[in-house]
């Protein structure tokens, strides 16, 4: 299973395995990652497991799209240039040990 690390807000690492082709939002839930609301169980649906992709790892991953792009308008912490939604990452094994995404401070 590749791996995927989150950085929480006060600097902690928890590194996480996840399905391959799972999404990171999934691996985050099941792994108990602290900040990860994921109110809509991975729908696309409420944007409660935005993260922001670390600057190192941007180009691994591909462009956000139309319906991801709407509901990050309503993120409840500040939406960046690389905010993603955790349900909409698809993990694969190139992945592997490359990703890591930070919790924001809140997520409603």
């Amino acid at each position: 299973m590749p791996n995927v690390v989150f950085v929480l807000p006060d600097g902690e690492s928890k590194e996480v395995s996840v399905l391959k082709n799972a999404s990171a939002m999934s691996g985050a839930v099941q792994s108990g990652v602290s900040g990860i609301l994921a109110e809509c169980g991975g729908a696309c649906a409420c944007a409660t497991c935005h993260v922001y992709v670390d600057p190192s790892c941007e180009n691994l991953l591909p462009p956000v799209g139309d319906l991801e792009s709407e509901l990050l308008e309503a993120v409840a912490a500040e939406r960046k240039p690389n905010s993603r939604l955790s349900c909409q990452i698809k993990v694969t094994p190139e992945l592997d040990g490359r990703l890591v995404l930070h919790v924001p401070d809140r997520q409603s």
